[in-house]
């Protein structure tokens, strides 16, 4: 059978060369290029290729043509194309389109509540909450003929998602303490100890996510290498600084995607997307999170414009770095904290896609905790400690920043309202990619961060406030501050036997942080992208963790 099928492929081949040689020239050509070799196994791409190549050699147009959703990514490129080693939010929205976990979030929600089964086609845990046993979808099949998922595969996926070598979300998947394949669809997840939500974990779009071993392996040091997994649209090419293509995935066990390709394409201005848009050359884009940019495009666009703001509430927290004089300094720290008006910040940004904020945990997440220390805005407290800490004459600072303009607008009035009780920074304005990679190698004494993980509490304490996530260290995440004060207390909720333990552990590692006046928590800040009305995503969209509305199986577009 196997000299069979080589036999098969090698007349496929020189069938092919025979078919390009016969064409050169010819204006048919580049149809065959882009159709045929895109993927020769999937039999409704083969057939649209067969129907356009008699089109085309007839001299008549086709009867139908590619649908095409055209989107506008932020960001100048992309970040990591490996779903577990990215958590960026140009990287995010396309790990949706290409990739499944074991559970997954309805689309269109991030409601805990909306929990379901993915790959999975059951999870039972233990009564002690530490052994998990997950019994597979029979025949999943992954992207470019590379098989049917098994067991192996989650276990790869997930063993890569717990190491610190292959994965920017160890912290987070390290509770796992070993993966075993019990047969070919099913799986035993042990862990060191009870970690709250674990189902959603394993829903979680950072680091969460399954790919091929098979591909994994033979692909090692290709860039596709970690983008074959089992999603509704599958990998077709990558364009530094300028795009990544998908293709439908003909067999996606949800059914065959009414949307052929996707051109995901990064456009790191503001104004560029927009201008994108009015020319008809992206269907669906990130959006201005200003309210006037709102108002502004709904008048302007009415007949084609759709406007989605949506949750996740995205958290702007200002991180004190406190390994950097003379930010060591409590009362310096307590200073900016003292400086900063949320009032300006909701009414420059905007008060329907803003609420402040004033705990280290989002609004609406399992655990927040508001009966924290509250520093009220006070100039003249903020000017009194800054004496006392030896800065009468006020100090500067010295701060790269990135570019995007969510980040960058507050970050404009945060220097605003720290000049007027004497500090001054002198900002660098650099691109969002290199600025990411700065403040990881602890090069910024200020961090201006936003993120939107699972909605329970030590989704956010553990990665930015626990000392195991300090950038610079061996199990680095994104604690900037490097604050040290909440560890005994985020361990415990962690392991609480009881949700009254769990909230109790929680709310005091709140209370720890702004004590330390770690962070200065902002505002948060809702999701806002624009989409023509003749885009119907397929859900209502309310909220999801991917940062970008989700396009599935069910997505459609008329032109």
């Amino acid at each position: 059978m196997e000299r069979l099928r080589e036999n098969e492929l090698s007349l496929r081949a020189a069938s092919s060369r025979l078919l390009f040689e016969s064409l050169e020239g010819n204006d048919c050509l580049p149809i065959i290029t882009t159709e045929i070799l895109s993927d020769m196994s999937m039999n409704i791409r083969r057939l649209k290729t067969s129907l356009l190549l008699a089109a085309c050699l007839l001299g008549t147009t086709p009867a139908f043509s590619e649908t095409v959703i055209n989107v506008g990514a932020f960001g100048a490129d992309a970040n990591k194309l490996d779903p577990h080693l990215s958590g960026g939010g140009q990287d995010r929205a396309l790990f949706g389109y290409m990739f499944n976990g074991l559970t997954r979030f309805a689309p269109g929600s991030m409601n805990p509540d909306d929990i379901e089964n993915d790959l999975a086609e059951s999870i039972t845990g233990s009564d002690d909450g530490l052994v998990w046993t997950v019994v597979l979808r029979k025949g999943v099949q992954f992207h470019h003929g590379y098989g049917e998922l098994t067991a192996e595969d989650v276990v790869f996926s997930l063993d890569k998602a717990r190491s610190p070598d292959t994965s920017a979300f160890a912290n987070t998947f390290g509770v796992i303490s070993s993966v075993e394949a019990l047969d070919t669809h099913t799986v035993r997840i042990t862990l060191s100890e009870r970690t709250p939500t674990f189902i959603g974990l394993l829903a979680n779009p950072a680091g969460g996510l399954v790919i091929s071993k098979q591909a994994a392996t033979e692909l090692a040091g290709d860039e596709k290498a970690a983008l074959i997994g089992t999603g509704p649209f599958q990998f077709d090419s990558y364009t530094p600084k300028s795009q990544t293509v998908l293709v439908a995935h003909a067999d996606y066990f949800r059914g065959t995607p009414k949307v052929d390709r996707i051109n995901y394409r990064y456009v790191e201005s503001d104004n560029a997307r927009e201008l994108a848009f009015a020319a008809g050359e992206i269907d669906l884009f990130y959006g201005k999170r200003e309210q006037d940019w709102v108002d502004r495009m709904r008048k302007q666009y009415a007949n084609d414009i759709a406007i989605d703001i949506f949750a996740p509430s995205q958290s702007r927290m200002l991180h004190l770095n406190q390994s950097v004089k003379p930010l060591d300094d409590i009362r310096v720290r307590q200073a900016i904290e003292h400086a900063i008006n949320r009032d300006e910040f909701q009414m420059l940004i905007g008060q329907d896609i803003t609420r402040q904020l004033r705990a280290p945990v989002p609004s609406g997440f399992l655990g927040q905790n508001i009966d924290v220390p509250v520093y009220d805005f006070d100039q003249d407290k903020s000017r009194t400690l800054l004496a006392e800490a030896g800065y009468p004459d006020g100090l500067t600072l010295k701060v790269p920043t990135s570019k995007i303009g969510s980040l960058k607008l507050p970050f404009e009035l945060i220097m605003e309202q720290l000049r007027r009780v004497g500090i001054t920074l002198e900002v660098d304005f650099i691109d969002h990619r290199a600025w990411h990679a700065l403040i990881r190698n602890n090069e910024s004494p200020l961090v201006i961060y936003g993120a939107a993980p699972f909605p329970e509490a030590d989704a956010f304490l553990t990665p930015f406030f626990h000392s195991a996530s300090i950038v610079g260290t061996a199990t680095a995440q994104t604690n900037f501050s490097h604050c040290n004060v909440a560890d005994a207390a985020i361990d415990k909720a962690r392991s609480a036997a009881d949700s009254t333990e769990q909230l109790e552990a929680w709310a005091a590692a709140q209370v720890s942080i702004m004590e330390a006046a770690c962070v200065v928590p902002i505002f948060e800040l809702q999701q806002v992208w624009g989409r023509r009305q003749s885009l119907d995503l397929g859900y209502e969209l309310t909220g999801t963790l991917n940062l970008g509305p989700p396009i599935t199986e069910n997505t459609t577009i008329t032109r």
